[in-house]
């Protein structure tokens, strides 16, 4: 889909830089990722994967040189976290494809911290270009973590890109990895680095980690780039990540140009600049599909890069088939479907951890649930992609009393409201229990565990991972009873249906656990 501006669509936000010659037009593409998500090898429809994505890019590199522009690629983080064959290897892959690529600059999206800093360096070393994130501190200190910009000349022209990371990233991703640091508000931050940078650069860039909400209705998340385009002028382009949403045209807020190109490298987005003596023109903007399907181009794998990932592909391959059972209904994970709501494949994931601990109570959240199973056999590849971050699950003791203030807690302050459009993970997946909330009231009742109505006296024992049982994860309560036993959560669920065998369909239903009134 291919949507043009106008050419007097004019951003003057003019920089006091200078280094541009006057009179000298510049032609600058952006061309951008994001939610990479360990996709480095087509599906098996032929979709993305970073071998097309060579030759898409080399070929818009070739021909924007000859119409005499210049090309920076980017990528708005969330490289790691999703397919069982990048997660294996710490996506050295992925980030030696990017390098491959030529990537000029990353920010750091949330799942980057599934993993600790220290990995996060290796996977820098790997990739060879930068990690920038403005707003990510040292806990307790005024040094960030990593560099907040880099700046790039383009003939004379002097091109700035600054990176933010969403300030949700403790509770959206592993906080264990993040305890050590301190996530500033993205609008804090851009409030405070944008002046200082305006000023000395022509073109002005933001490659953020936090999010494309419609008029900013967000709902439970941390603001993101809209907010960050209405509370900071100065900014040329923001680039963005987080919400996995396409943008098929931009978003112009208070004269900044916002987009997003959805994720897994589906598209690659372009962004076509013109720069004239300090103002900055938005020429075109596309999203440019890698092989999805009804496509009107296919792209050509580049055969170096699929030789070079071929190795890594075929080593997680060869753990990943190992069949684990059958299901004869599709396990529906889809994201915007399992955080509004319940799934059978929430249902069956909180059914594995309760039975696996001869628990009252299994609870998962949505976050965690990262794709469907289709019916046919299970695998544990199928397994590893679902619930890929290697959550350790445990149990907490908790009285009835306390049961019921805990679900009034997370049902009525991180469920997401039916008008949500970008739901975050916090919807619960529940097991062994059932109960009725009032939204208005902000109340639970009618709360039955085993089918039995609950006992406010009597202590029960609820399966949870770590994540939210003793981080907070996804804005969980901290659970003080919580024991962790060393079990992982794709282990639970291998383990478990290992033992079922088959997933009929009528294992599962649907039936309103939590039914709002």
């Amino acid at each position: 889909m291919k949507f043009l501006f106008p050419a007097f669509f004019v951003l003057t936000l003019a920089s006091t830089a200078c280094a541009f010659t006057k009179g000298k037009t510049y032609k600058l593409t952006i061309l951008h990722t994001n939610d990479h998500h360990g996709h480095f090898f087509p599906n098996k429809d032929g979709e993305y994967g970073l071998a097309a994505r060579a030759t898409l890019i080399k070929e818009l590199r070739d021909q924007i040189k000859k119409d005499g522009g210049h090309v920076l690629l980017v990528d708005a983080g969330d490289v790691n976290t999703g397919t069982p064959q990048s997660d294996m290897l710490d996506a050295e892959p992925d980030f030696k494809g990017m390098k491959e690529l030529e990537y000029d600059v990353m920010a750091l999206g949330n799942h980057e911290f599934d993993n600790s800093v220290a990995t996060i360096f290796k996977q820098r070393h790997w990739a060879g270009f930068p990690f920038i994130s403005a707003n990510i501190y040292y806990k307790n200190t005024s040094r960030r973590v990593f560099p907040s910009h880099i700046d790039k000349m383009v003939d004379d022209l002097k091109v700035t890109i600054f990176g933010l990371t969403t300030e949700d990233t403790p509770i959206k991703s592993n906080p264990v990895h993040s305890k050590h640091l301190r996530f500033v508000p993205v609008v804090d931050e851009a409030k405070k680095i944008v002046p200082g940078l305006r000023r000395n650069t022509d073109v002005l860039i933001a490659i953020t980690h936090a999010g494309h909400y419609a008029n900013e209705n967000r709902g439970s998340n941390a603001p993101g780039d809209v907010a960050i385009a209405r509370a900071v002028p100065g900014i040329d382009l923001i680039v963005g990540g987080h919400t996995q949403i396409p943008l098929f045209s931009a978003d112009i807020q208070n004269g900044t140009i916002i987009v997003q190109a959805q994720d897994w490298g589906k598209y690659v987005g372009r962004v076509d600049l013109e720069i004239l003596d300090g103002k900055v023109t938005l020429k075109e903007y596309k999203l440019i599909p890698v092989n999805l399907k009804g496509s009107a181009v296919k792209i050509a794998q580049d055969t170096n890069m699929e030789q070079f990932l071929k190795p890594f592909k075929e080593q997680g391959d060869a753990a990943l088939s190992l069949e684990v059972g059958t299901t004869e209904v599709l396990l529906n994970g889809e994201r915007n479907v399992v955080r509004m709501g319940e799934t059978n494949l929430g249902n069956l994931i909180a059914e594995a951890y309760r039975a696996k601990f001869t628990a009252d109570i299994g609870i998962s959240n949505s976050g965690g649930v990262r794709a469907s199973i289709a019916a046919g056999k299970i695998t544990l590849e199928n397994i590893m992609t679902v619930l890929p971050f290697g959550n350790e699950v445990g149990t907490a003791e908790m009285t009835g009393e306390e049961i019921v203030k805990y679900f009034a807690t997370i049902i009525h302050t991180l469920a997401p409201k039916p008008s949500e459009t970008a739901p975050g993970g916090a919807f619960p997946q529940l097991a062994g229990i059932e109960m009725t909330a009032n939204r208005e009231l902000k109340t639970i009742t009618d709360v039955k565990i085993g089918g039995v109505a609950i006992d406010l006296r009597k202590t029960y024992r609820m399966a949870i991972p770590k994540f939210m049982g003793a981080d907070g994860g996804d804005g969980f309560p901290k659970l003080a009873t919580f024991k962790a036993f060393g079990f992982i959560d794709s282990t639970i669920l291998m383990d478990f249906l290992t033992d079922r065998k088959v997933i009929k369909a009528s294992d599962f239903p649907v039936t309103n656990k939590i039914k709002f009134e």
